[in-house]
């Protein structure tokens, strides 16, 4: 063999080399490529099980939960009954009073709505055939909210049932009847927020009208809950009112809204409020809580995404006018009520009435009987400097 042909066989045999080299690196190199997807996809599998059992843990404690409160009182079937004579209307005053039994005359006022010194002869009543003194025994709203487990504190309203719950964390923990807006100023369905709070509020619209445990939920339109007469269906100026008992609760229990750098409020930073529905306002007398034959029957259904429910549509002639001014969103204000309408919450019978400051006007009256009309050359009068709104 030549010189030449043996370093061309030499060079054969490394490349021969080299190349069964190459081929065992890249068997190594797929091997470990092909361990590592492996490894990967084992990795999520792993992980999908463990958020599916995990779920499958909090589906299951919910459930439970719900299954316990669900089952925390007993059937207790209603009836319902119509005040015919004074002589009726006596003895039902008479069984409920609150000289008799508190608690029995709290749960007729509860289920009828109106304080008991608002029954009248003619009345339709509805009596429950036990009397419990955890009034969550006749809520018409389910006494847990699964959707609500993660909020801590939140409010629902029933203007139809005229009725609210409270709930921490799901479970219902208050249930109190209403009285809502009227059909001129009503209390507009939607998603608010909790502002501020006072103990006893003098309306800046009518000096007169002593609000106690006032919780504001709408800056500009006043919308609040408070204690006031109750006479059993929707009649204020579109603010909740309440009993006393549970007003002086829910004042203690909810969050007030978070104060930005310039010591404003932070809209939707306090405890939510969620407003479900509208009265039936053709109704004339009573309201759909007479139809209902016992405390099982919950017929409130509540959403799924409370904190995605839409922020409420106020029109524009439900805010003061010295408050109109700082509205922020204007438009919105502005086109509410044709939008209202068009959704089929409202529809044109609803005239609605503006907020009348009835202390301007007992000092308009009282300052044209103390003087003559003003002289062309004085200067008008300046307003006073917008107050908040109450409804």
């Amino acid at each position: 063999m030549t010189i030449t042909t043996f370093r061309m066989y030499s060079l054969l045999c490394s490349g021969i080399m080299l190349c069964a080299v190459l081929l065992a690196s890249c068997d190594i190199w797929q091997s470990e490529e092909e361990e590592r997807a492996i490894a990967e996809q084992q990795e999520k599998v792993r992980y999908e099980n463990a958020m599916r059992d995990s779920t499958a843990r909090a589906d299951s404690l919910l459930q439970l939960r719900k299954r316990a409160a669900e089952s925390r009182f007993d059937s207790i079937p209603y009836r319902r009954i119509y005040v015919e004579s004074a002589a009726a209307l006596d003895s039902i005053k008479r069984v409920f009073s609150v000289g008799v039994s508190k608690d029995s005359a709290k749960v007729l006022a509860v289920l009828n709505r109106k304080e008991v010194r608002y029954i009248r002869v003619g009345d339709s009543l509805v009596l429950p055939s036990v009397i419990s003194k955890d009034l969550r025994a006749y809520s018409v709203f389910p006494q847990f909210y699964s959707a609500a487990a993660g909020i801590p504190k939140i409010i629902m309203i029933s203007n139809r049932h005229q009725a609210y719950a409270c709930y921490e964390y799901g479970e219902l923990v208050r249930y109190a009847a209403c009285n809502t807006g009227t059909k001129g100023k009503p209390t507009f369905p939607g998603r608010y927020g909790v502002n501020w709070k006072q103990e006893m509020r003098i309306s800046s619209l009518n000096e007169f009208w002593k609000l106690p445990f006032t919780v504001n939920f709408h800056q500009y339109a006043g919308n609040a809950f408070h204690q006031f007469d109750m006479p059993g269906r929707p009649v204020s100026h579109s603010c909740v009112r309440q009993f006393m008992d549970d007003a002086k609760w829910l004042f203690k229990w909810v969050k007030t809204a978070k104060l930005d750098t310039n010591k404003r409020f932070i809209p939707f930073t306090g405890t939510p409020v969620i407003i479900l529905d509208m009265f039936e306002y053709k109704r004339k007398r009573f309201g759909p809580w007479l139809d209902i034959a016992s405390n099982k029957q919950n017929v409130i259904s509540l959403p799924d995404k409370p904190m995605e429910v839409e922020e409420a549509l106020i029109p524009m002639s439900q805010v003061p006018r010295d408050a109109r001014g700082a509205v922020p969103n204007r438009k919105r204000y502005i086109t509410a009520y044709d939008t209202l309408v068009a959704r089929g919450v409202i529809d044109t019978t609803f005239k609605l009435r503006e907020s009348i400051d009835y202390n301007k006007l007992r000092a308009a009256k009282l300052a044209a009987k103390k003087k003559p009309a003003a002289s062309a050359a004085q200067p008008p009068v300046q307003p006073p400097a917008p107050k908040p709104a109450d409804g």
